[in-house]
């Protein structure tokens, strides 16, 4: 039987630690810490949030139009099937070793060391700020996100993310799998040291971007202020307009409309190993001195 508790304040450590099919309506969690650990089958509606690690090792958990204020830092670890919509999360170091975890809805300001290491998540409509976001996730399905934040991504595994805005330096570095549609991104040397990363749609801004990466592909994309792309990529890019520069490709074919500046170093990649289709090509060179 479900438990309904409404309009309370709760202030002591542990208030409801290992609580079972429970609906809180209206609740205020305040200084304890640990409020709901090891707890099962819970929603929560209209809840405020203020103390450190409200949710850790706990199972079935539904969130609607909550708030998790500064000091709920570290609020939701360890925990599994746990989803959260309408909310504001000011609160940094959330979501850690999670699984099947979804967030729509979801404004996270703050979002310093935020869902790292978790399985199994989705992220509609959620706008983020913060460095290092979804760091080692896998089994990412993601759309409309709005971010804002260096090194997102990083270690991703089996990932796609579809309508999104990325602000963000070093996004997908050390990922494997990863697909990306109609996104724009703007950001130095995305994708480094990654495999099977897949642009489908996407406008991009980067300096040194797509460089070191195992089978790049990039479908009717648009690159724009991108210099010294794809430095020992293997790499099949099918580019829309210009590419304001090309730099040491490792192997793959190269189709834009034009480019800016080709520069192919003999002594460190194989010329032969890539095909360039390109109408106009610059300039050819073997340096790209003035090109940093």
């Amino acid at each position: 039987m479900v438990r309904a508790i409404k309009d309370r304040k709760f202030t002591e450590e542990r208030a409801l630690f290992g609580s079972r099919d429970i609906e809180l309506d209206g609740c205020v969690f305040e200084d304890g810490e640990s409020p709901l650990k090891e707890a099962c089958n819970i929603t929560a509606r209209e809840c405020l949030f203020r103390y450190k690690y409200p949710f850790w090792y706990c199972n079935g958990v539904e969130l609607d139009r909550v708030t998790f204020f500064e000091m709920a830092r570290a609020g939701v670890w360890y925990t599994d099937d746990f989803s959260m919509k309408n909310a504001i999360v000011e609160a940094p170091k959330n979501f850690r070793r999670c699984k099947d975890i979804t967030l729509c809805n979801v404004l996270i300001p703050h979002a310093q060391e935020t869902l790292w290491n978790c399985t199994d998540v989705t992220l509609e409509s959620v706008r983020v700020t913060g460095d290092y976001f979804a760091m080692g996730c896998r089994n990412v399905k993601a759309s409309d996100v709005d971010l804002i934040g260096n090194y997102s991504f990083d270690g991703v595994v089996n990932m796609e993310i579809s309508d999104s805005h990325l602000a963000s330096k070093d996004a997908f570095w050390n990922s494997d799998n990863v697909t990306v549609r109609n996104c724009f991104i703007t950001g130095e040397y995305l994708g480094w040291n990654s495999k099977n990363l897949t642009f489908i749609d996407c406008t991009i801004e980067s300096l040194q971007g797509m460089c070191y990466i195992d089978d790049l592909v990039m479908k009717n994309c648009r690159l724009i202020n991108t210099t010294l792309a794809f430095e020992y990529s293997e790499v099949e890019a099918d580019i829309r307009g210009c590419i304001d520069s090309v730099f040491n490709p490792k192997c793959g074919q190269i189709s834009a409309e034009r480019i800016g500046h080709l520069v192919i170093q003999k002594d460190r990649i194989d010329p032969s190993k890539t095909k360039i289709i390109c109408d106009s090509i610059d300039e050819k060179t073997d340096t790209p001195e003035g090109l940093w």
